[in-house]
């Protein structure tokens, strides 16, 4: 069980859409493929489930591997009676919306994995979706995986061809399977982490951007909504310590001693991805606050400015507004330079405050 060496993925990640078993089993339209593997080797042909399951109990070594996508309960109902799965991870696996966990029933293991989606986006607004989730259960027994996928990504279809490449780990047994798909969700929310760290650094940029201005800054609700799409990540990623947990550390059926240290493998991986998704929820909190810091600033100015300009105005306001008085009697009314004098006065005032709001920084 040799584990694959990982990419680093960044802007340019897309999902892999599952275009190898594009015909249909005569089980219901929700049947993606039933594939029998001894000695980890594919064996020809297509088959239905429990001629599948004959052949492999009647050699007495290998599995039946059987992918299906969103089935509904009168589909999924066929497999459920063939292999004896219990009816409460029956009602799981149909109805979806779970939460990650490894459960055993009756020597059977039910699995269920929280899977992630970069959404590339021109242009980052307010209103952005940036992780788009959905779901994988996964059956194994002693001679069966069974894997239910819902939503529209998270795709087994590459990563069944790269472990039909690498027969010495189908050789191992069901386990195989279940460690290399949740190597696989890992390391698809490692990729999607990555993905974020590009916007996350892109929205620091622009916040902190002094040469672009107020409009290179962004805005709060372009924060907050990356804030959002990342506690999803998060909603997706922290709950599967607990089964990647109890797998490596555990003992449950069809996981074997030898393949535990694969499964503490891919928990370590995901402590370093929490932690990183704490390093950006953190990182995004510190730039909200340093968004509104700025717009608290930049309402300061705005409100110097206008009382700077203010108090100018204030000036001839209020000389005008004594002159402006309907009094026979007042100073320099019967001078002959009185009007002069008093507009050189104002323009004088209004010059050395200019200056002194100047100097000081309000204008």
């Amino acid at each position: 069980m040799i584990r694959r060496p990982r990419r680093a993925v960044r802007r340019g990640y897309r999902s892999t859409v599952d275009l190898s078993h594009p015909a249909r089993s005569p089980l219901g339209s929700a049947v993606v493929n039933c594939v029998v593997y001894e000695d980890g080797i594919r064996q020809p042909g297509d088959c239905p489930a429990d001629e599948a399951v004959r052949r492999v109990r009647r050699s007495g070594r290998g599995f039946v591997w059987i992918g299906l996508h969103e089935p509904d309960e009168a589909e999924f109902k066929g497999l459920a009676d063939l292999f004896g799965l219990h009816p409460l991870a029956v009602e799981d696996a149909v109805h979806a919306h779970q939460r990650p966990k490894v459960e055993s029933y009756d020597g059977a293991l039910f699995a269920v994995f929280k899977t992630c989606r970069y959404v590339e986006d021109e242009v980052l607004t307010a209103t952005s979706e940036v992780v788009d989730t959905g779901e994988l259960m996964v059956f194994t027994g002693q001679d069966f995986v069974i894997t239910i996928r819902h939503g529209r990504h998270g795709s087994l279809g590459p990563l069944r061809e790269r472990l039909e490449a690498s027969p010495e780990r189908l050789a191992m047994g069901t386990s195989s399977v279940l460690h290399a798909i949740a190597d696989q969700v890992v390391d698809d929310c490692l990729a999607v982490a990555d993905a974020v760290q590009d916007d996350v650094d892109r929205v620091e940029s622009e916040v902190f951007n002094e040469s672009a201005g107020r409009a290179g800054r962004g805005d709060a609700g372009r924060i907050y909504q990356l804030k959002r799409e990342l506690l999803e990540l998060k909603r997706a990623v922290a709950p599967l310590d607990r089964p990647l947990g109890a797998l490596a550390n555990r003992a449950l059926p069809g996981v074997t001693a030898d393949a535990r240290p694969y499964f503490r493998d891919v928990a370590d991986h995901l402590a370093r991805l929490t932690d990183q998704i704490a390093a950006f929820d953190n990182l995004l909190d510190s730039i909200l606050q340093a968004h509104l810091a700025q717009v608290t600033v930049a309402q300061n100015e705005d409100m110097r400015k206008i009382t700077a300009w203010a108090a100018i105005v204030a000036v001839p306001t209020t000389v005008c507004g004594i002159y402006g008085m309907n009094f026979e009697h007042m100073p320099g009314l019967g001078w002959t330079y009185g009007y002069p004098a008093v507009v050189a006065l104002m323009a004088t005032a209004c010059y050395v405050l200019h200056r002194s709001f100047r100097r000081n920084g309000w204008l």
